[in-house]
């Protein structure tokens, strides 16, 4: 029978990771959980100590999402990985289970989550193409840890994408109508929350430039699994408001 192995990277999330191990340490279809503390400074490695069935990596430093991701996928034993943020905001198991029967199934071979706070942008074209939250055989990977290990911090998600282009990954997109996460504007507040967004857009655009940006959009739309989940999207105006709502509130 396949395995997972759930990988939670995590930087001063005490506050908020709490909520995402107790769903993934209590699913059925998980086998193991890894979260790693990139270089917290607040009591992050202290809640996830309290989950005894969760397996903890504790980095001296903080190096970024690629490099957290990177030790837990080094440190993992299954079939299949499922990465999830640690900031997630109203997770469930049936969310979970949505996201992982997929792949499990064998109808895609990997897929993407499409929450309800994504970017407009995102969802009035069903594919957040920077969404954290996939399931991908570890084997696809394996070949690559010294290069994801490189990445900026937020470099992942563009290079995962490539990756899947390159193979002709069967991609589905799940629509998740209940989990939402929490910007930085509302961790941190405005400013700061700004600033913490302009360094990630720019780890991005380290990665992938705007060209090739709108190339794996278009691949991955092409590679979506038939009858995958994705909801149609609000309307527009329904969609600015509440994106407007949640990210400045």
């Amino acid at each position: 029978m396949a395995t997972v192995s759930c990988i939670i990277p995590a930087y001063n999330e005490a506050v908020r990771i709490g909520d995402v191990l107790a769903v993934t340490c209590a699913h059925p279809l998980i086998d193991e959980v890894i979260a790693v503390d990139d270089g917290s400074t607040d009591h992050t490695t202290q809640i996830i100590a309290r989950f005894k069935s969760a397996r903890l990596i504790s980095q001296k430093r903080n190096i970024g999402k690629s490099g957290a991701i990177c030790a837990g996928i080094r440190a993992s034993a299954s079939d299949f990985l499922l990465f999830l943020d640690a900031d997630l905001v109203g997770l469930t198991r049936k969310d979970v289970t949505a996201l992982l029967r997929p792949v499990l199934q064998g109808k895609a071979d990997a897929s993407i989550s499409l929450r309800r706070d994504a970017l407009l942008p995102w969802r009035t074209i069903g594919l957040d193409y920077l969404s954290g939250e996939r399931v991908l055989r570890r084997d696809a990977l394996m070949g690559h840890l010294d290069a994801i290990a490189q990445l900026p911090g937020f470099g992942l998600e563009t290079y995962l994408n490539e990756l899947l282009i390159r193979r002709q990954a069967r991609i589905e997109v799940v629509w998740w109508e209940g989990v939402g996460h929490m910007y930085k504007t509302q961790k941190y507040g405005i400013w700061k929350g700004i600033a913490g967004e302009a360094r990630m857009l720019m780890n991005i655009a380290e990665t992938i430039s705007l060209a090739g940006t709108a190339h794996q959009i278009a691949a991955m739309r092409q590679l979506r699994a038939r009858g995958d989940m994705a909801r149609k999207p609000a309307s527009a105006s329904q969609a600015v408001t509440s994106f407007l709502r949640k990210r400045y509130r």
